[in-house]
């Protein structure tokens, strides 16, 4: 965030506070000129060359800032708190707050300590607050807005002062400040499910960026790791994807590591969604590397984003171990609901997806979308109708609200799979076939296949058996080519027996006449699970487990628990 550095004026005791631009020593003039052309080594030894000679806030906020792109934590913390301890020494109020705004930067996104982060925050504004019309109220505002987001809090509170930034900035002709303050605000806006509003913003800042409009590195960061942030939330992939490719581009031109991981771990999402899951692992271990160790929430974005690629793979024991490595992390407790709905536990997956429900602000609404689509699976198979028919309202009106084809498409197949629920399988097949098409669209690839899983039951349901297994051979097809071993298994076992699986809601036929709840029950078997563990999965007795291992294994006429892990290996439920 570039402003005019002055220097105080030494004024009498009780004199009003006087600062006026001072010449600043070659070196910084320098070292500044070098973070303009991202010459982040080359402006790092002028700062130092500057500081041998006097150590000046100026020339200690220079190295702080080359040290920043460099990943040179250490010296990040050292250089910026001394600065900050430097201008107010020198009574500089504007300096000192602006080098608060940083370090309040960095204690979140270095340390992932929010509570320090809000106290240096608050600091800058009581520095800021009072003094003539400057940049630095302008940034402090969006950094309380991008604050909101990056802590989950109430998109309304971000939209406020993320426009309220972009007033700013329109007014003093600071163009960074108002296209960093535009791209806040749209992504407060999508976040809210207004679109319409949100995403001419949006591009509008991003195209400042590409343009070179943008001069600002901090900011330009910002504004394109928003950007994709939101194509992310909506599952606009195509514009994410059109975005992350410039983005990335003028990243490697500008040597901006930062906002370049941030864009691979949001690229590996689009790439994950396409089916291109080589490429996608590609970018995550790219995004990886820089913030293992100095950027714990890119690191633990990333994590959970290969996370739920190894899920998607079918490597489920890999998946579960990612998401323990950040537990308690928001993304991480949807993608145990997710797997937990894949490993056939889906009292396990309503619990999780419920926790992530309450932890969202009640006007965010298109971070709902995911959480819903497992809770509604979740209480299909826990028959938990109507509170079923609760979610689909909900999430069908997120969908119509978005009205991406993607999110459109999720919508349809949560109808699908209500209606097959309920016995309706003509409605149900028509809803696949809908979401099918839109998912072709898109480039949904793992989301099309298991799309066609679902219209293959609904069809050997309504007795059209060719058609069923037509779907299902697509399938399969399709989960080979994307590398998903596990799915491959259940879809094949699938359709090698039509009437021997529980076809999409239908009761009747469950395999070797099992009850649902005891198919449940024979997966957790097959895993290894004692009656204990597999009673809080379920969120039953462990009495009631014990009488349902009794019940299944005198059905398939086994005589052991082993024999029946076996037995769900061979028919694919393992």
């Amino acid at each position: 965030m570039g402003v005019t550095v002055r220097r105080r004026k030494p004024t009498r005791a009780g004199a009003p506070e006087h600062t006026e631009p001072s010449p600043l020593a070659p070196d910084v003039v320098r070292g500044h000129e070098s973070l303009a052309r991202s010459e982040w080594e080359i402006s790092r030894a002028c700062f130092e060359a500057a500081l041998r000679l006097e150590e000046t806030p100026e020339a200690l906020e220079g190295l702080g800032m080359a040290a920043f792109w460099l990943d040179d934590v250490a010296t990040v913390f050292d250089a910026r708190e001394r600065a900050y301890r430097s201008y107010q020494r020198r009574r500089d109020r504007r300096g000192a707050g602006r080098v608060a705004m940083m370090l309040a930067d960095d204690y979140l996104s270095f340390r992932d300590e929010a509570a320090i982060a809000r106290g240096w925050l608050r600091r800058a504004g009581r520095l800021l607050g009072g003094l003539a019309p400057i940049p630095e109220q302008g940034w402090l505002k969006l950094w309380e807005g991008y604050f909101g987001v990056a802590l989950g809090e109430d998109p309304a509170g971000v939209r406020k002062a993320a426009a309220a930034g972009a007033a700013f900035g329109r007014r003093i002709g600071d163009v960074d400040l108002e296209m960093t303050g535009l791209a806040l605000e749209g992504l407060a806006l999508i976040i809210q499910g207004e679109l319409t509003e949100g995403m001419p913003r949006l591009d509008e800042a991003t195209t400042a960026v590409v343009s070179g409009e943008m001069t600002d590195p901090v900011a330009i960061g910002r504004s394109s790791c928003i950007l994709v942030l939101a194509c992310e939330r909506i599952r606009d992939f195509e514009r994410a994807a059109q975005w992350c490719r410039r983005i990335k581009e003028f990243c490697v031109r500008m040597r901006f590591s930062f906002p370049l991981a941030v864009c691979r771990a949001h690229y590996a999402g689009v790439l994950t969604w396409w089916g291109s899951w080589t490429e996608a692992e590609e970018e995550l271990q790219a995004a990886l590397q820089p913030s293992a160790t100095i950027r714990p929430a890119l690191q633990q974005e990333a994590i959970a984003r290969l996370g739920d690629l190894r899920r998607q793979q079918g490597r489920f024991e890999e998946a579960a171990a990612l998401f323990e490595e950040i537990d308690g992390q928001p993304l991480a407790i949807l993608g145990r609901a997710a797997l937990a709905i894949d490993r056939g536990k889906p009292g396990a997956a309503a619990h999780l997806a419920q926790r992530f429900l309450r932890q969202l602000p009640a006007l965010n609404q298109t971070d709902r979308v995911a959480a819903l689509d497992v809770l509604l699976r979740a209480q299909i198979a826990l028959r938990q109708r109507s509170e079923a028919r609760a979610s689909l309202a909900k999430l069908k009106a997120i969908a119509e609200a978005v009205a991406t084809q993607p999110m459109t498409a999720c919508a349809l197949v949560a109808e699908g799979l209500m209606a097959a629920a309920d016995g309706g399988h003509a409605r149900a097949r028509s809803a696949f076939e809908d979401a099918i098409e839109l998912f072709t669209r898109s480039g949904g690839s793992y989301e099309l296949a298991r799309c066609r899983l679902e219209l293959g039951r609904s069809l050997a349901a309504l007795g059209e058996r060719e058609a069923a297994d037509a779907e299902l051979r697509e399938a399969i097809l399709m989960l080979e080519r994307l590398g998903a071993g596990r799915h491959v298994e259940t879809a094949a076992a699938l359709r090698r027996d039509l009437d021997s699986v529980a076809l999409g809601g239908r009761e009747d036929k469950p395999p070797n006449r099992l009850t649902r709840r005891e198919v449940e029950v024979l997966r957790l078997v097959a895993e290894g699970l004692s009656n204990q563990k597999i009673a809080q999965c379920l969120v039953v007795s462990e009495f009631t487990v014990k009488r349902h291992v009794a019940n299944l294994l005198a059905k398939l006429s086994l005589p052991s628990r082993a024999a029946a892990a076996a037995h769900a290996a061979r028919e694919g439920l393992a």
